[in-house]
């Protein structure tokens, strides 16, 4: 009796804190439900349905008609392009610029490590149409600072349309998502070498190492949980470029900045073809899903 009662007491006890935790849960839990689950699950539904959700017109069933008539579709082809070029272009980018920041301040003074950090995230927080604004003016083919410094230079003779020009509209995005897609991995990159193992590198040192040897071999290694989760995250936000292509270009000039995001978009707020629009929504899951297990397979053989 002595020795079943405190192991009583002891189940009551994780019964209670178990069910501590799982109320503390629900509301989470009830938000995400809502929120994520449900709207994933109607998505996947609706797609196989020619769905206007008006209140006067009945959703038909069409099977998988909306998923073949959008690998016939071309803008929607060329809006795959357009991303998959934003994605392959600004992911290595992101990753590689970051890491050389990260390193580079990482050994100064703690208050200069500090506000570089600062600099280099505060477009993270700065609200999209701030930077949208900034942006445009300095893409201005009339007054942008841009087209003043390159013609003062030489480098142009004439004002350029910057964003109304196809050859440099869907280039003029990719730098703006490179200037607020760093923030992030460059604070990520100087906490990873923060907490690599001082043993190991001095042990390295002592045994004669370079400091690239020492990096590569030594750290590298330690900060590979940090380099595939930004890998992944830079990945599917660049998969879900919209703000600055709605506020920009709208997905001109003739479609050249158009992205699956604002096709999605135009499709199912403008064109009110919401079957169709949650079918290229299905189809960007997918398409993130399986870059995100290849990458998570790869960083995880390293």
């Amino acid at each position: 009796m002595f020795k079943k009662k405190p192991q009583g007491m002891s189940r009551a006890l994780v019964r209670r804190e178990t069910t501590a935790g799982y109320l503390f849960l629900l509301p989470s839990l009830f938000f995400f439900l809502v929120f994520v689950i449900y709207p994933m699950f109607m998505c996947i539904y609706t797609s196989f349905f020619d769905s206007t959700m008006g209140k006067n017109t009945q959703d038909v069933f069409v099977g998988f008609a909306n998923y073949v008539e959008l690998f016939q579709d071309e803008i929607f082809l060329g809006a795959l392009k357009n991303t998959l070029i934003i994605v392959v272009v600004s992911v290595p980018i992101v990753c590689a610029f970051s890491l050389w920041v990260a390193s580079a301040i990482y050994d100064m003074h703690p208050a200069l490590t500090s506000a570089f950090r600062c600099i280099f995230y505060l477009p993270v927080v700065t609200g999209s149409v701030a930077v949208t604004v900034v942006w445009k003016w300095m893409y201005n083919n009339y007054y942008g600072i841009f087209n003043y410094l390159f013609t003062k230079a030489g480098i142009i003779d004439q004002n350029i349309n910057w964003l109304g020009d196809t050859r440099f509209a869907l280039a003029c995005i990719i730098l703006i998502l490179l200037t607020t897609s760093v923030g992030q991995p460059i604070v990520l990159y100087v906490s990873a070498l923060g907490n690599v193992d001082k043993t190991l590198v001095e042990a390295a040192s002592v045994d004669g190492a370079k400091r690239n040897q020492v990096f590569w071999k030594v750290k590298w290694p330690q900060m590979m949980p940090t380099t595939l989760y930004i890998l992944i995250i830079t990945t599917i936000n660049s998969f879900q470029c919209f703000a600055l292509i709605q506020l920009l270009t709208s997905g001109g000039p003739n479609h050249a900045t158009d992205t699956i995001m604002y096709y999605i978009y135009y499709t199912a707020f403008k064109l009110y073809r919401y079957g169709y629009g949650n079918a290229m929504g299905v189809v960007l899951m997918i398409i993130i899903a399986i870059l995100s297990a290849i990458q998570f397979k790869l960083g995880k053989s390293e």
